[in-house]
């Protein structure tokens, strides 16, 4: 049986782990500290507000696309620069040490910052001159924010807008091939923040260009480390109380060395933010991932596959057993579960549905359940008792494919489309998958989409087969000395292709 490497640390999920004494300090200075320098920051906040509207107060919509020049650039760039730095002055970063030099904008358009821990790495902006920088359009109905954003001038985008997104990535290029026009752009390429333990998959919105680009690192040496803010762990409000009850909080902007991309580079932004990445990686010490946030859910990537880091099957398994089911009765429930999802019906359940199906005592636990799965209070049936089913090994790989396959032929032709496969691999991993594609075309290259050639796919292909060769395990629900096998037999899908099932479809 596959077990999951631990050498590659879980980036989205941190944990502060603070001694006695720690605490007690925190405590203390916390009581005095806290107000104080909170105080302090939001009046050097809301003062910048009305200085940043300033800036572009009576321009034109075309000067308003324009960049800044003359007495609007350096008066109030200057003012803000220090209200700025004073916010995070008052906050407990007393000085930021520098390491390295900052290259020209003509050396380097672009400034790439990583790794981004939270929203206190904003403070980078300070160190650099306020580069102009990317962010989404939520942001600019925050009070103050708004208006920091406008006086950066800085391209706004719409996640949920296509059009939007396009519009982004032309206005990038745009200004960082507009031989020095505009000022200097800073991006966080990871794109969300992390622990700071490994470098995610960087977006190649940064590299689109072409363009050289300076790498930046961001360093807090300080212990105990109080500015991450992940997926999993400390909130913001425990990142601002447990940094602002600190004496001081320590931060290095290192810059490094300018990366010119060969011409392979530039036609492939794909590689030219993997090779930065590494390069970014090793200058930290750290791991360079294939992880990213995708939606609600921190995956890794497998062709274009997205496998969940923590798939909702390994919790809801945990969950089931916390509440005294065991193995043969969860087996039991997912044949029941799987038996009930008839083709050409509605597999969507409610929370008090499936506590019903479950057996379960406690509808908090199905509500759990389905938002492992699901933004919504409904979950598909399917996507439960297939993922469940795959990382329990309840079922030979022959089996549970079939039994995948019948019930997403959507028109029981014995054929699949593109959105049967998307929901049919979504199913087994837990986690939506909407760049299906590559998969898909590699199936049809194997003639017409069947099981027979679904199986095929899944058993040989060198990608794919990974899913669960070495991807999806079980190693919650074993009771007694059944060692992770339900039943205590062989029979799960990570003993061979060729097992065979107490049960098939």
């Amino acid at each position: 049986m596959w077990k999951r490497k631990t050498h590659t640390p879980h980036p989205f999920f941190y944990d502060l782990n603070l001694t006695a004494a720690q605490r007690i300090q925190g405590i203390v200075l916390g009581v005095v500290l806290f107000p104080v320098r909170i105080t302090l920051a939001t009046l050097f906040f809301l003062l910048m507000w009305p200085i940043a509207r300033l800036r572009l107060a009576g321009l034109s919509a075309a000067e308003r696309a324009e960049p800044v020049r003359g007495w609007r650039w350096w008066l109030f760039h200057h003012i803000i620069l220090f209200l700025s730095r004073a916010v995070f002055f008052s906050v407990g970063f007393l000085w930021i040490r520098v390491k390295g030099r900052q290259a020209g904008l003509k050396e380097a358009p672009v400034l790439i910052v990583a790794p981004h821990s939270g929203f206190l790495d904003m403070l980078v902006l300070c160190a650099t001159g306020l580069p102009i920088v990317v962010s989404r359009s939520e942001n600019c109905r925050l009070p103050a924010i708004g208006a920091l954003l406008e006086f950066n001038q800085s391209v706004i985008v719409s996640r949920k807008d296509h059009q939007s997104r396009k519009k982004c990535v032309s206005q990038i290029c745009e200004r960082v091939m507009s031989d020095a026009r505009w000022p200097q752009m800073l991006m966080f390429p990871e794109g969300t923040t992390t622990n700071g333990r490994a470098l995610i998959k960087f977006k190649p919105g940064a590299f689109l260009a072409g363009v050289p680009v300076q790498p930046v690192l961001l360093h807090y040496p300080g212990e105990p480390d109080t500015v991450r803010w992940t997926w999993k762990g400390l909130s913001w409000l425990g990142t601002l109380w447990h940094t602002t009850s600190r004496i001081y909080t320590s931060v290095t902007v290192e810059f490094l060395p300018v990366y010119t991309p060969s011409q392979e580079e530039k036609q492939d932004p794909e590689l030219y933010a993997e090779n930065v990445q590494k390069l970014m990686a090793e200058a930290l010490r750290v791991p360079a991932t294939d992880y990213v946030m995708e939606g609600r859910f921190p995956v890794k990537k497998l062709g274009n596959l997205s496998l969940p880091l923590e798939p909702p099957a390994q919790e809801t398994l945990k969950l089931l057993r916390e509440h005294g089911l065991t193995s043969p009765h969860v087996e039991v429930v997912m044949n029941h579960m799987i038996d009930s999802c008839h083709s050409g019906q509605s597999t969507m359940v409610t929370a008090d549905h499936l506590t019903a199906l479950l057996g379960l005592k406690d509808r908090k636990t199905a509500v759990k359940i389905c938002s492992l799965y699901s933004k919504e209070d409904t979950v598909d049936l399917r996507q439960i008792c297939l993922s469940v089913s795959a990382v329990s090994g309840f079922r030979s790989l022959e089996s549970l494919i079939h039994t995948a396959f019948t019930k997403y032929d959507a028109d029981q032709d014995g054929l699949l489309s593109a959105d049967d496969l998307s929901g049919l691999m979504g199913a087994l991993v837990g986690v939506p998958q909407h760049f299906i594609t590559e998969m898909y075309t590699a199936l049809t290259t194997r003639g017409q989409p069947t099981e027979a050639s679904l199986q095929d796919l899944l058993m040989t292909h060198p990608v794919y087969r990974k899913v669960f060769t070495e991807y999806l395990h079980s190693d919650g629900l074993a009771d007694g000395n059944h060692n992770g096998i339900p039943n205590g037999k062989h029979n799960g899908i990570y003993n061979g292709h060729g097992a065979t099932n107490t049960k098939s479809d």
